[in-house]
């Protein structure tokens, strides 16, 4: 029997060196394992940042391009209504008639009184109550609004030379539509929030929601003739789109005309006033200030009726129809009932409307789209 020589500490060394050093075919490389340095680099945020910003640019109906229109829009409407939420509220109380505030609606200082027993009575919290469901139903609204306004201005306005009023004007109506289709239900329990003003009358998010839900199931008052057909109230949810039909009616001419008289002015109030020429946060907000008082002034007969038949389920067991609405509104006050608390819609739109597209114009160049 042969006896091998014994291995010394040396060649032990040796071996062991050129095993670990020859790697076995199980064993991956170390760069399998892990890619080069300069390959994980390109996935990097900033990277796929510049990558997307540059889809953006190229191609208007990119997805990068649409959700960066939209979450810059959905910024702008929360930035704008948080800047009027105080007056937001009181122009509510003061559309629908609420009893407590009633005395002040038409007043030089009705506002200024509200706000005042509002304040006292409740706090700060109490001028914005109800905001919290703003922000959860404008993000959308606004996010919806403008992108698909980008997206119709893009198809109708592919050029500057095709651009005419007619065109503004429908790009402006059908994105504003589409966006209260999608958050219409939010906007009611909005104003079923800020409706309420005594204490007793409080409550919370989601009892706000399943009373509405419920209103479905109220019956009129005995020997009252039902204002809303069998077959409306038969339909899912339709306690969540009361007061919808009378809502498009005033979208059309709001946002439409919102749309027309900002793009119009955008594009020629530089040759009247000069000095905006290389001010463009200026510019936009001048043009939305008088793009949301025109509008304003087109629509607001069409928001004091919407206001009252969302409200309308709160004190009569299945709601109202625009037709009672209407009448309820002219037998109180007149035709002078239908523009109850537009100097405080002035007060509040004209600058919501501001901020909101100048907002806008700058989260897009932010965006760089």
């Amino acid at each position: 029997m042969e006896n091998n020589p014994p291995i010394s500490s040396d060649r032990k060394g040796k071996s062991r060196a050129i095993d670990i050093s020859t790697p076995s075919p199980a064993m991956p490389l170390l760069d399998e394992q892990h890619p080069l340095s300069r390959e994980s680099e390109r996935w990097t945020a900033a990277n796929l940042w510049r990558e997307s910003r540059k889809r953006a640019q190229a191609d208007r109906n990119s997805w990068d391009y649409v959700l960066s229109s939209g979450i810059a829009g959905g910024i702008a409407g929360c930035v704008a209504k948080s800047a009027i939420a105080p007056l937001d509220r009181v122009k509510i109380l003061f559309q629908t008639s609420n009893a407590d505030f009633r005395k002040y609606a038409g007043t030089p200082m009705g506002l200024l009184h509200a706000i005042r027993i509002i304040y006292k009575s409740q706090g700060v919290r109490g001028l914005y109550q109800g905001h919290s469901m703003t922000l959860l139903r404008i993000f959308p609204y606004a996010g919806i609004k403008y992108m698909a306004y980008d997206a119709l201005e893009g198809l109708l306005i592919p050029t500057p030379d095709k651009q005419t009023s007619g065109r503004l004007f429908l790009a402006g109506a059908l994105s504003g539509v589409t966006s209260v289709l999608c958050t219409y239900p939010l906007e009611l329990i909005r104003v079923r929030l800020a409706y309420q003003t005594r204490e007793s009358e409080r409550t919370s998010l989601r009892e706000a929601i399943r009373t509405i839900y419920r209103e479905a199931d109220l019956v009129p008052p005995s020997g009252t003739k039902p204002s809303v057909s069998k077959f409306t109230r038969s339909l899912p949810f339709y306690p969540f789109y009361r007061g919808f039909s009378i809502s498009i009616l005033g979208m059309i001419p709001y946002a439409g005309v919102s749309f027309l008289t900002y793009g119009t002015l955008k594009r020629h109030i530089t040759q009247f006033i000069p000095y905006l020429e290389s001010r463009p946060t200026q510019k936009y907000l001048a043009c939305g200030a008088v793009a949301g008082m025109v509008s304003q002034t087109a629509s607001y007969p069409f928001e004091v009726v919407r206001r009252r038949m969302q409200v309308g389920g709160a004190f009569k067991g299945g709601g109202i129809s625009w037709r009672e609405a209407v009448s309820a509104i002219y037998q109180a006050r007149g035709w002078r009932g239908f523009f109850v608390g537009l100097s405080i819609g002035y007060i509040k739109v004209v600058p919501m409307t501001s901020i909101s597209f100048a907002t806008w114009q700058f989260m897009k160049r932010v965006f760089e789209i």
